[in-house]
């Protein structure tokens, strides 16, 4: 890997982390269209690791007080920890599967038009006035499990997530907050489980340049990429990612018939 496909994976990584348009479904077309083989298990782990660093900088006070565990917070801490629970077994359970489905461009597609699909009609709705913590026990497991079908390829966690809350009367702000601080253990333990096959594989043979690179502009465009998102959910703008979504859908259609 050189440069130049370091500094564009990063961009890509944090960028569509959490813009709603699928971060591991923009992955799978870059690779697809530009011939980026990219095996180092490693580099992904970087990558990750980039991206959870913006979400400590913008929502550190929200993090701190759970941390800690002050009142307020409690309730909000264990219904982020309730709705981890069906994301991580749908990724155990499902693994092979859903890894199968990486190496497919046209699942990819058509899963971007299902994503936009959810953003435009999200759109639809106001959402309510609720906050985390006034949500029942069973709300938080169901924005879980559309965080666990985001693990397909073109479907957006964030975009799946941010809609599942506001489904269930939550304000913007509340569902925009419980959507990215529930990705800290989600992205954190893809990581790790990333970082584990790396020990296992041996797999430390990248360029120290090359790691910071990737690193810096993941964390640099993952940083933007969430004051965009939370502008454009204030300024209920959603469906414009729809419009991207399909448009892009549509170029690797159009792209792979052609080709």
């Amino acid at each position: 890997m050189n440069s130049l496909q370091a500094i564009f994976l990063g961009l890509i990584q944090g960028l569509t982390e959490f813009i709603p348009v699928s971060s591991s479904g923009h992955l799978v077309i870059a690779q697809h269209f530009f011939k980026i083989k990219e095996d180092q298990i490693l580099f992904n782990v970087i990558l990750h690791i980039g991206t959870l660093i913006p979400i400590f900088i913008i929502f550190w006070q929200d993090i701190k007080d759970m941390i800690l565990l002050k009142q307020e917070k409690r309730k909000e801490t264990f219904y982020i920890l309730l709705a981890i629970i069906p994301t991580g077994i749908i990724g155990v359970l499902f693994e092979d599967f859903f890894e199968n489905l990486f190496s497919n461009a046209y699942l990819t597609a058509l899963m971007l038009i299902v994503t936009g699909l959810i953003l435009y009609i999200t759109e639809k709705i106001d959402g309510g006035e609720k906050e985390v913590a006034e949500l029942k026990f069973w709300q938080p497991i169901i924005v879980g499990l559309a965080q666990g079908g985001a693990i397909i390829p073109g479907i957006s966690r964030s975009g799946t997530t941010i809609a599942a809350s506001l489904f269930q009367n939550l304000n913007r702000k509340a569902a925009a907050r419980f959507s990215f601080l529930m990705s800290i253990p989600v992205i954190g333990g893809a990581g790790f489980l990333q970082f584990l096959k790396v020990v296992d594989s041996g797999s430390f043979d990248l360029e120290l340049k090359v790691v910071l690179l990737g690193f810096f502009s993941a964390v640099i465009s993952g940083y933007l990429a969430i004051k965009i998102l939370l502008k454009v959910l204030a300024e209920k703008k959603l469906n414009y990612f729809s419009y991207y979504c399909w448009s892009v859908a549509a170029a690797v259609i159009i792209i792979n018939l052609i080709s």
